[in-house]
């Protein structure tokens, strides 16, 4: 299995059927989908017919996927996964960035790390021109990880999702990254 990207202590991959188990542990973690869903159970059925074939699918632009498997680079360990693609399926200029990583994962930097390192792959390889990452306006980490990735606040904005979870009354916020912000001298 080829590795899309390395880090000092995390490899990304890319994800197979095989990975069904890591992702099923990792969204019936209600703390983990606290913000994604309100903590809800998500079934194996669920994860095999919409979770995996959206991390399988591959991007024409990149000729590759979007979404990474991510693992703890000693030990192989299974942390959750990046998000780093297309809005459109065809032109790599504006990507989203995301993560959802398992709470033993929390609190080490790994979402801050990898997430530099797939803005600078975009930036350098992946013709990448503008990076925008969304969450919940109350989820505070996230929002943290979002800046000290190079990531600005932009704006707020209500979603329209069929059941409301808790904050959900405070909307959404979004972040970016332009090449042209990327690129000044820090």
């Amino acid at each position: 299995m080829t590795n899309f990207l390395e880090t000092d202590r995390l490899i990304l991959r890319a994800f197979t059927a095989a990975d069904a188990d890591h992702l099923l542990a990792l969204d019936n973690d209600p703390e983990v989908m606290r913000f994604i869903n309100g903590g809800r159970p998500t079934s194996r059925e669920a994860i095999e017919t919409r979770t995996l074939p959206r991390l399988l699918h591959d991007y024409p632009c990149w000729e590759t996927r979007g979404y990474w498997a991510t693992q703890e680079k000693t030990t192989s360990t299974f942390l959750g996964w990046f998000e780093f693609r297309p809005l459109e399926e065809h032109t790599p200029v504006v990507v989203e960035l995301g993560y959802r990583l398992n709470q033993a994962a929390w609190g080490r930097g790994y979402a801050t790390e990898g997430s530099r390192a797939l803005i600078h792959k975009g930036f350098t390889d992946l013709e990448v021109e503008r990076v925008t990452a969304n969450t919940m306006a109350v989820n505070s980490r996230s929002r943290r990880v979002m800046e000290k990735s190079g990531l600005s606040f932009v704006q707020n904005f209500t979603g329209d999702w069929p059941e409301a979870i808790e904050g959900s009354e405070h909307g959404e916020v979004e972040y970016e990254l332009t090449r042209t912000q990327w690129e000044q001298p820090r």
